[in-house]
């Protein structure tokens, strides 16, 4: 009998040329082109998958073992055995590791099967190949110049998605979020995810108890009073003036016009902007006491008594630096005879409360006292 002649069909497995090298080539009169064909033929999804995984086992060097390979990626992720696409899709990759379109194939599998590290992997390496791709010179034929432009489009689709897959990583993943957000970072420094990952990262550092990193975030973004009150916190213990009322005031202007965020009961954010303000005003008060500014150490303090008054340390400093402020102020060659009472009212209340301030204060009410003639 005449030999047939050889039946190639040549189908690609992505809309543009990124998988070209994959092909599937029948050839009837061969024991690989019949088992092949019968697959291509099986309509049943479960049988046509079955054959697919047998080729591949019996001909692992065949032209068309990554046709088929690439097959069962999809089917594998379609039917929802991730790690297996994963398997069959690395194999493709492996023979060519410019195939983007099975790079992607793979990471949505790795994301579907909620694997940290296969995502990982997966994202860098589609991401290397996305490049590489991108990189390509333009080639001077017409023809070829147009496939080498979807290759182009499709790859710089990929390396967004990448950064992407990376980015949501960080978010699902509050163990990891600090090193694969300092990854994002590092691999892709230009990605917009990158600053919509601050805030995370700002609190993830906060809890990791790297607080010169949380900081930093604080003053590269300083976007909501978390951060705000964080700066100037920071500062104030640091001793950085200039940085601590510089936060604490801009704190102030952004509570002034902030309303209740969506979802929080207005209750629960009046408490929060209530703490935030008198804390606030409570570092500017001892700052400006501490440099001898009175009047501004007694509007400051003021404002942040009623805020602060039941935590008992922070309300003993106030009272302890009103008490002083207010003699201060009324100490002048024409007494200022409410400033005065004032004075001695605060460091009474002071005197009042256990802890580090009371003896001063006990001492400067009785000075009061004896220089006012006040019983």
């Amino acid at each position: 009998m005449t030999r047939l002649l050889a039946l190639v069909l040549v189908i690609l497995s992505a809309s543009t040329a990124i998988a070209a090298k994959r092909k599937l080539s029948v050839d009837v009169d061969t024991a690989e082109g019949k088992l092949l064909k019968q697959l291509t033929d099986e309509a049943d999804p479960a049988k046509k998958l079955a054959g697919m995984e047998e080729f591949a086992a019996k001909h692992p060097a065949h032209e068309s073992a990554t046709w088929v390979l690439g097959e069962m990626t999809a089917a594998y992720s379609k039917a929802g055995q991730f790690s297996k696409a994963i398997a069959a899709g690395e194999k493709v990759f492996a023979a060519d590791p410019d195939d983007l379109a099975i790079a992607q194939e793979v990471l949505k599998a790795a994301e579907a099967s909620k694997d940290p590290a296969q995502i990982r992997k997966w994202a860098l390496a589609a991401s290397a190949a996305a490049r590489r791709v991108a990189a390509a010179p333009k080639p001077a034929a017409e023809d070829e110049a147009e496939t080498w432009k979807a290759n182009v489009a499709f790859a710089t689709h990929l390396d967004k998605y990448c950064d992407y897959a990376l980015f949501a990583l960080a978010l699902q993943s509050p163990a990891q979020r600090i090193e694969i957000g300092e990854l994002l970072a590092s691999h892709s420094p230009a990605s917009d995810y990158n600053k919509q990952l601050l805030p995370q990262m700002f609190i993830a550092y906060q809890q990791a108890g790297n607080h010169q990193k949380a900081l930093a975030i604080a003053e590269q973004e300083a976007a909501n009073d978390d951060m705000l009150i964080y700066a100037a916190s920071k500062f104030y213990e640091q001793k950085d003036k200039a940085k601590a009322t510089k936060y604490a005031k801009a704190l102030l202007e952004h509570l002034a016009a902030k309303p209740a965020p969506q979802g929080v009961a207005e209750a629960d954010w009046t408490r929060n902007k209530n703490l935030k303000l008198g804390l606030a005003h409570w570092m500017l008060g001892v700052l400006a006491s501490n440099d001898q500014k009175w009047a501004e150490a007694d509007t400051n303090l003021r404002a942040a008594l009623p805020y602060i008054k039941d935590n008992k340390d922070l309300a003993a400093e106030t009272l302890f630096h009103l008490g002083l402020a207010n003699y201060r102020l009324g100490d002048t060659k024409q007494p200022d005879k409410a400033r005065i009472v004032d004075a001695l009212k605060f460091s009474n209340q002071c005197a009042a409360i256990p802890g580090p301030y009371q003896a001063p204060a006990r001492k400067n009410a009785a000075a009061i006292r004896t220089q006012y003639r006040i019983q």
